[in-house]
């Protein structure tokens, strides 16, 4: 899968969310910020989703919805939601066909193991549906005030 970056129309997603099914045309004419994590309540996932969360009101006034996605099942995200009182919501992809066509799917490595997993990765998509930033291989600290300024400037 080529690399998607800013310019390039975002891939057409439908996954299960905590109301039913999550699509892209769901958010036609809002400001989408799309982040894919690797895994629900683990220290970095947590973290991040409390930094989003936090900003919630934030991105609303910019006109801006975020949606959080990983493999995790929907009733994984239920607990994961009601356990850190997370303000966003979180899509399920356990196939990983979303996380797959935003490349966010690559090849990982630890002490020396190679193993396949989920690149934390966030898109910025119009509401026309174009990429306009891509961040790969995010850092957590900040990374949340990072997006909502790219955000607040579209």
């Amino acid at each position: 899968m080529a690399e998607l970056d800013a310019g390039a129309k975002a891939p057409d997603f439908e996954m299960a969310g905590e109301g039913g099914p999550v699509r892209l045309s769901d958010f036609a004419g809002k400001t989408l910020v799309l982040y894919f994590y690797p895994k629900d309540d683990t220290s970095g996932c947590t973290k991040e989703a409390q930094e989003f969360s936090a900003l919630a009101a934030d991105f609303t006034a910019a006109g801006a919805v975020v949606l959080g996605v990983s493999k995790d099942s929907v009733a994984s995200h239920g607990k994961f939601t009601a356990k850190y009182g997370l303000a966003i919501p979180l899509g399920s992809d356990p196939e990983g066909a979303t996380i797959e066509a935003f490349g966010a799917w690559v090849e990982k490595s630890m002490y020396g193991r190679k193993y396949m997993g989920i690149d934390r990765s966030t898109f910025l998509i119009d509401g026309s549906g174009v990429i306009r930033k891509a961040w790969r291989k995010v850092k957590v600290p900040g990374h949340a005030a990072e997006v909502l300024k790219a955000a607040q400037a579209l």
